[in-house]
């Protein structure tokens, strides 16, 4: 695991980057199994547009009621770990300059020693809730495509903050990798999809080396699952559409099946600027 080193940034963004809530869930998830501390947050008044990411108001500890401004902040574990240490950076993707934005992080990266960076997304897809989720791996780096058999996309055309902090990353000579989740797309929009964390983690657990308890979340996943097996019981428009989906995906998993499928289901999601097909019947899922 030499290429990634020893204190690997892992994040995820609220929002485009995030159908099912998968990637903000796998980061949170990170967080909450060992104690953390934060690094850095940027101004929100330089990044964000509150009409669109609202502030909220709530209740304190205190029971006085407090503004909380939209967030992007760099966490880092207090403990030493065994092995290598998993630092996050979470939040909320930003509205403008883009570019300042991405600098600020790299360069709280580079003055805290960051060896690897590894950005987890999710995204709707043409995939079934009943088979195994599939993760796109990628990077732009040489290294860590040999080290890891990871893809190298050759998509062109409109990205999301994650693409931009990756490309930043890798010029500054920090090793950079891209996980993307598939979320069923009949799905996405309506509730977070445990599953779909489970499958970032464990594909971080194998870039990295390190390890990240999984909580509850393999008891949700099952619940999960269940939850849409019920309800497509009641629809037989959605049983057969994900019975279609069933065999493409079975297809796709064959022996005989081209090994770049995922990747092509990744180039797709983004030529479609992050909408999801449209599902026959009631619901729309785009967000």
């Amino acid at each position: 695991m030499a290429t990634l080193g020893q204190r690997v940034l892992v994040v995820a963004f609220d929002g485009w980057n995030d159908a099912g809530e998968a990637a903000s869930a796998a980061v949170s998830r990170i967080r909450t199994s060992g104690d953390y501390t934060s690094v850095f947050s940027v101004d929100p008044e330089l990044y964000f547009d509150y009409q669109y990411t609202r502030p909220t108001i709530g209740m304190d500890a205190d029971g006085t009621r407090t503004l909380s401004w939209p967030e992007a902040t760099v966490w880092r574990p207090n403990a030493p770990a065994d092995g290598p240490e998993l630092w996050v950076l979470s939040g909320v993707e930003p509205a403008r300059a883009w570019q300042a934005f991405a600098a600020e992080f790299i360069d709280i990266a580079l003055s805290h020693d960051v060896t690897g960076l590894v950005a987890l997304g999710s995204m709707m897809s043409d995939v079934p809730h009943t088979r195994p989720i599939s993760v796109f791996a990628g990077s732009e780096n040489e290294q860590l495509r040999a080290e890891f058999s990871l893809e190298r996309s050759t998509y062109e055309g409109p990205v999301g903050i994650l693409s931009v902090l990756s490309a930043a990353a890798e010029e500054a000579g920090i090793p950079t990798a891209g996980l993307w989740a598939s979320v069923p797309h009949y799905v996405a929009g309506h509730s977070p999809s445990p599953k779909a964390t489970l499958a970032l983690l464990s594909k971080l657990e194998e870039l990295t080396g390190a390890h990240v308890d999984r909580g509850e979340l393999p008891a949700e996943a099952l619940a999960w699952e269940a939850s849409i097996d019920a309800a497509a019981a009641d629809d037989e428009e959605m049983t057969e559409y994900i019975r279609q989906l069933e065999q493409t995906r079975d297809t796709w998993d064959s022996p005989e099946a081209s090994g770049d499928a995922i990747a092509q289901e990744f180039e797709k999601y983004l030529r479609r600027g992050g909408d999801g097909p449209t599902k026959p019947g009631r619901d729309d899922p785009r967000r």
